[in-house]
């Protein structure tokens, strides 16, 4: 397996995972808290997209546009809010999620050794990711630990363990 496929396994793996982890989760579970102040599986979930949109974009994948007004509904100040209102529907997030990650995915694809080895262009991630390969990864980790988060409110709401 080449990192290029290795990649985009991952890449398609955790989305899998993320749509079995939030499947039967009702609108009103997707507000559920682990703990007070903790986020909600619905800000979340908004977050990924939007990190995943932004960090991909500025490394030059031709990513989908977010519905207008999509990132100001996902920021450090709305993260308290709790009106599902304000952030959109399960439904609505993980359509917008499925086209996201898809661009991330064929994104992967198109890349060639030297296109993995590139410098992100991301100046602040640079020692986490330095190059286009490690930030797909991140992009892959960073569901992985939002997934985590999201094991614990399954537990909060007795729903069945999964992993």
């Amino acid at each position: 397996m080449t990192t290029q496929e290795m990649l985009v396994k991952c890449l398609q793996s955790s989305g899998q995972m993320l749509n079995m982890t939030l499947a039967d989760f009702s609108e009103a579970e997707m507000l559920a808290r682990p703990v007070p102040n903790a986020n909600h599986a619905l800000w979340q979930l908004g977050h990924l997209i939007v990190s995943e949109s932004q960090l991909l974009t500025e490394q030059g994948a031709g990513m989908p546009e977010l519905p207008v007004g999509f990132a100001a509904r996902f920021t450090a100040q709305t993260a308290p809010l709790n009106e599902a209102s304000k952030f959109g529907s399960k439904a609505e997030l993980l359509g917008v999620f499925e086209r996201v990650h898809n661009a991330s995915s064929a994104f992967a694809k198109a890349l060639s050794a030297a296109d993995l080895d590139r410098p992100t262009s991301n100046a602040r991630l640079k020692d986490m990711a330095p190059n286009t390969a490690a930030l797909l990864m991140l992009a892959c980790n960073h569901i992985a630990m939002h997934m985590g988060q999201w094991q614990v409110i399954r537990r909060k709401l007795s729903k069945p363990i999964l992993f």
